[in-house]
């Protein structure tokens, strides 16, 4: 009752902000759609597409849909009385009917749910965008609109990456908390229309807890190989290592420490000279207090263009997860070899190269990054491998699938 009491109060002070800023819902420019297929996009934020993988995928699916005149609007799930608007003009810019709190022609604050019941009439389908959201908004969405089509789009097969992590750190309390995960999930996909996976190795782990494959729908992240990447360079030219990864996401988290205490010691015994640069989203303090001169920590970085053409390697030493890593696809966008785990290397096939690329053990990881570091001959067979790996992950196998869901 409290918490209850306190959020309608900070709404109200919401609504005295937005009458002095004169914040009113457009329901004419808003509302009025032509296009012939309109659809809901809900997540747990505004996607931010320069930060991590989910939310890049998220933003290229979006091009997608506005590319075959679908109409999208968009909701994050931030509280209306602390809603981020970050990202709002960008996803305007291009053409989406984006939520932000905002006032009625009464000056009535016009919530999330306000929102959906407005547009729902017109709805033809809603995207909803992993587990929790799912869980939070289906009956939301069905009670103005019973009949709309609901994708459940897992974005990883999060029981899986959660019993992972609870093996690998050998914790009964995180067991608990993925087999709760697993009673989400399998709940919503009884719900969902759709369920959209991110891989065929999801698609695979998932069927063996959910058996209607049926229902499953493969919608990658999006890779396309850089052709005309004028600033590639050839491996004399480049030195360092690179790992890149969202630190909100705890798998590159726990990566990283295991670079610092493993990895990275046992490659310095054979390179001392070997320099590690870390790029990411939001670092704890923890990560932060690694930084050294061999062992570089930079946060966030708006373009990493330079360290994808200037690195000589890309490592991924991941002990934990589900689901394609972006980070391994964007790697070889531009052609850029790397070293992974399996987890890491899910979803992608390396073919003949797979045993000079993945390892799980810190001893073979470490001797495998040397061996790329040092062999022009691998690196280059590596590099030049990258396009063909990249293929299912194209632009027009991803627009094919996601235009026959809504069709």
């Amino acid at each position: 009752m409290y918490k209850k009491i306190k959020v309608y109060f900070k709404n109200k002070n919401l609504e005295k902000k937005l009458k002095k800023d004169n914040k009113f819902f457009d329901y004419q420019i808003n509302t009025h759609i032509t296009s012939a297929k309109t659809v809901l996009i809900i997540d747990d934020k505004l996607p931010e597409f320069d930060k991590d993988s989910g939310s890049r995928r998220l933003n290229i699916i979006i091009d997608i849909l506005l590319q075959n005149q679908v109409s999208v609007f968009l909701i994050g799930d931030f509280k209306e009385y602390k809603y981020k608007t970050d990202y709002v003009a960008y996803y305007r810019n291009k053409g989406v009917v984006v939520y932000e709190p905002s006032l009625d022609e009464s000056g009535k604050l016009i919530t999330k749910e306000l929102f959906i019941a407005t547009i729902s009439d017109g709805l033809d389908f809603v995207w909803l965008h992993r587990p929790l959201i799912f869980k939070k908004y289906y009956t939301v969405i069905k009670k103005y609109n019973a009949k709309v089509k609901i994708a459940f789009d897992m974005v990883d097969f999060h029981y899986l990456r959660m019993k992972r992590e609870s093996e690998l750190k050998n914790n009964s309390k995180l067991l608990v908390e993925a087999n709760k995960f697993l009673e989400i999930e399998l709940n919503n996909a009884r719900l969902a229309d759709e369920i959209i996976v991110i891989s065929e190795t999801d698609k695979a782990n998932f069927a063996a807890y959910f058996p209607e494959v049926s229902k499953m729908k493969v919608i990658s992240n999006i890779h396309n190989f850089i052709n005309d990447n004028h600033n590639f360079k050839s491996f004399d030219e480049r030195k360092g290592l690179l790992f890149v990864g969202s630190f909100d996401h705890l798998p590159n988290v726990d990566a990283v420490s295991y670079l610092k205490d493993e990895i990275m010691p046992l490659i310095w015994n054979t390179n001392p000279d070997i320099q590690l640069t870390v790029v990411g989203s939001n670092p704890p303090q923890h990560i932060l207090n690694l930084n050294t001169d061999y062992f570089r920590v930079l946060g966030y970085v708006e373009d990493l263009t330079e360290y994808f053409n200037t690195s000589r390697l890309f490592i991924a030493p991941l002990r934990y997860g589900a689901g394609i890593k972006g980070k391994i696809g964007q790697s070889m966008e531009f052609g850029l070899p790397l070293v992974t785990t399996d987890v890491g290397a899910e979803g992608f096939d390396f073919g003949t190269l797979y045993h000079t690329m993945v390892t799980n053990h810190s001893e073979s990881f470490a001797q495998l990054v040397v061996n790329m570091y040092t062999d022009k001959t691998l690196w280059n067979s590596v590099s030049e491998n990258s396009k063909k790996v990249l293929e299912p992950f194209s632009l027009s196998q991803t627009t094919r699938t996601i235009m026959s869901i809504l069709n």
